[in-house]
């Protein structure tokens, strides 16, 4: 008994190591399972999961009482964890009856831990609440957890639950199709505009021969019309060349031949 209660000491006082020879020297001297959950637990406090593994399968396990049985369980699905081995730990509790209603407080609170250690902290806050509301002899400190948890999931770090996940990935698709679809539309506007750009040079060089062409025949026909009229006035003056000498010989014939008449007549 003296060195039952002297492990028990060290093992509260943090002393792995004095903690596990005194209840093993105990348990040779009274037989029996003795605190085997205790001793592995110091085993894992020691760094060796893998034996805090193996005295849970020894034959004294098996004559457990439920509460010691319920304290191995605890602490083989930390071993577990402490291995890697999360998903296997959270099955051995579910094994155990903590997904049922009225499981152990200390079966929840286990459960709870490996979810905070999965970074999932809005399960763990969850089942943290449970195990508090079934802690009723305070073996757990479920209240300073859950105080904890609160403050971060408030705080919107909610761990990596799976819907924080979905709405990660949509945020990066949407992002990822708008970016596209932007860069996209800028380089076909692009274009238009070049297009657009280079329809409208070119309509005004078009723009430009027609005019020049325009001004080039206006200029042609105006010097035509200039031809044609010093034509029409030279033809005029011909014409009136041409008529003025045979009028005045025919005056001159007709003056002479008057005179002529008038010196016969007085003659007569």
């Amino acid at each position: 008994m003296v060195r039952e209660t002297v492990g028990l000491v060290a093992y509260r006082a943090g002393q792995w190591a004095e903690a596990i020879s005194e209840l093993r020297a105990a348990r040779r001297m009274g037989g029996g399972p003795g605190h085997l959950a205790v001793m592995a637990d110091c085993e894992r406090a020691l760094g060796h999961p893998d034996k805090a593994i193996e005295l849970s399968r020894s034959a004294e396990a098996a004559e457990l009482d439920a509460d010691g049985a319920i304290e191995m369980t605890v602490v083989v699905a930390g071993a577990r964890a402490d291995l890697g081995q999360l998903d296997a730990a959270m099955v051995m509790l579910e094994e155990a009856g903590v997904t049922d209603g009225g499981a152990d407080a200390r079966l929840l609170y286990a459960y709870a831990d490996l979810m905070a250690g999965a970074d999932r902290r809005a399960d763990a806050l969850n089942w943290f609440m449970k195990a508090y509301d079934a802690d009723t002899e305070d073996d757990t400190d479920a209240a300073d957890r859950i105080t904890e948890l609160a403050e971060r999931v408030a705080a919107g770090d909610g761990g990596t639950d799976d819907d924080t996940d979905d709405v990660d990935d949509a945020e990066d698709v949407d992002v990822d199709v708008d970016v596209e679809g932007d860069d996209t539309a800028d380089v076909d506007g692009a274009e238009v505009d070049a297009d657009a750009e280079d329809d409208d040079v070119e309509g005004d060089d078009t723009a430009d021969v027609d005019g020049a062409g325009a001004e080039v025949d206006d200029v042609d026909d105006a010097e035509a019309e200039a031809e044609a009229e010093a034509e029409a006035e030279a033809g005029d003056v011909q014409d009136v060349d041409d008529t003025d000498p045979g009028a005045d010989d025919g005056a001159a014939d007709g003056a002479d031949t008057g005179e002529g008449q008038d010196e016969d007549g007085p003659e007569r």
